[in-house]
């Protein structure tokens, strides 16, 4: 977001019209609060990394961002609020009751949940849930777009729920509050215990963000490239129109049910950059990079880190290690002539569909993230999950010296200060 003081630093422009475009779409990225674009640069601090280019007059900058720069701001008092809550689960289902009653009786929300919520029989018998049932707005997956209708989203669970809210929203995604009422618990930061004073800090304003990009993944089937040769009538017929997904984790595509090893052909930006022998091939968001790609090998990066991960499953080769490449590049995936069987293609683990000769499956960084509300801030949410959830650099403490009584109160000459004495004495 463009915060009081910044500046925003254009590219010289050959041409006048380019030089129009490069402003106005600087200023279209201030009216909508977007960070930057290929164009335009915020200056935080005034902090600025100058490039010239040695062939002209051009000046590039670029910026290094402050995390704690992404806060929430509401242009209005929120009055909708999605409220997701994981299935098939005891636990959550008081909580859920308490979150959406209080919402409605206290912060007078109009409350949307989803339609199955209303026929779950365990609810109806919690007695404060019929008070205020009727009041419930519903939706149904694949049939209603609430799209323009939410203000924020509250999941209540797991890690899931928050990859279930970014299905939802295949385009811009309202912020996210995720409260940890599930197992692992690393994108749901926040704790249930007094959730009315969280709720509130996040309606005042009073939040950092998260922007987790998102991938889009577009399935190209062979039938949607026809040869030039071919009729208009009979390319109408035949084309099938390419699907396309948003995922927060990762696309994985694997060798599926065969017993032979998957050969992928991996292209960045049209050029051929390998060819991958293996079970199969992990393309992840910097998000992902702690879900399958970390059990697979890979690093682990910031959310923040504008970067996708490029990671193989169990590679025939002991060189091939896991890739990090720029969030603009397009990347674009098929299954090789020569590979024996077809592949198989999932998205955040849902969508499963074949990859036949021919097919191809094109990959890039989503213009639409998923604003994920902090309960402190960017850095302190995501190492204290790592620690949490991943024991991230978990060992038993070294021993200080003072403590090594058996060493410090020993004659034994096995120390290194012993030795050196007793050398000095020998010269």
């Amino acid at each position: 977001m463009v915060a009081e003081g910044d500046i925003i630093c254009l590219q010289e422009s050959h041409s006048d019209e380019e030089g129009k475009y490069v402003r106005k779409m600087a200023q279209s990225e201030v009216n909508n609060n977007v960070t930057y674009d290929r164009e335009g640069v915020i200056v935080k601090n005034g902090i600025l990394l100058e490039n010239r280019d040695c062939c002209s007059n051009v000046f590039r900058y670029r910026t290094i961002q402050d995390p704690a720069s992404q806060r929430l701001t509401w242009y209005k008092p929120p009055l909708t609020v999605l409220v997701i809550k994981k299935v098939r689960d005891a636990a959550v289902y008081l909580p859920f009751v308490q979150l959406v009653q209080w919402l409605i009786e206290e912060k007078r929300m109009v409350v949307f949940v989803e339609a199955a919520v209303m026929d779950d029989p365990h609810l109806d018998q919690i007695g404060s849930f019929t008070t205020f049932k009727d009041r419930l707005m519903t939706f149904r997956l694949g049939k209603d777009d609430l799209t323009d209708k939410i203000d924020f989203i509250v999941c209540l669970g797991g890690d899931g729920t928050l990859l279930y809210a970014s299905q939802l929203f295949q385009q811009s995604v309202p912020p996210v509050m995720a409260f940890h009422l599930g197992s692992l618990g690393f994108l749901t930061p926040f704790r249930f215990d007094n959730f009315q004073e969280q709720v509130n800090n996040v309606l005042e304003g009073h939040a950092a963000l998260t922007l987790r990009s998102r991938l889009r993944c577009t399935v190209m089937k062979k039938s949607d490239s026809k040869t030039e040769n071919s009729s208009k009538i009979e390319d109408e017929c035949c084309r099938e129109k390419p699907s396309s997904f948003l995922v927060l984790n990762e696309v994985v595509v694997d060798r599926g049910p065969s017993p032979y090893l998957s050969n992928i052909d991996l292209f960045l930006d049209g050029k051929h950059i390998t060819s991958v022998q293996g079970d199969g091939l992990i393309v992840s968001t910097p998000t992902g990079s702690t879900a399958y790609a970390v059990a697979a090998g890979a690093s682990m990066i910031h959310p923040s880190v504008p970067a996708i991960m490029v990671t193989p499953i169990c590679p025939h080769s002991l060189s091939f290690r896991p890739i990090v490449v720029p969030a603009g590049v397009e990347l674009k995936i098929s299954v090789s002539p020569e590979s024996r069987n077809t592949s198989w293609v999932s998205f955040d683990g849902r969508n499963r569909q074949e990859l036949v000769h021919g097919d191809s499956l094109r990959v890039t960084t989503s213009i639409y993230p998923v604003p994920s509300i902090c309960a402190h801030d960017q850095i302190t949410d995501w190492f204290d999950s790592l620690a949490e959830c991943l024991h991230w650099n978990v060992r038993k403490r070294q021993k200080h010296l003072d403590e090594l009584t058996d060493l410090t109160h020993s004659s034994s000459n096995d120390t290194l200060d012993s030795l050196d004495r007793e050398l000095n004495e020998k010269e």
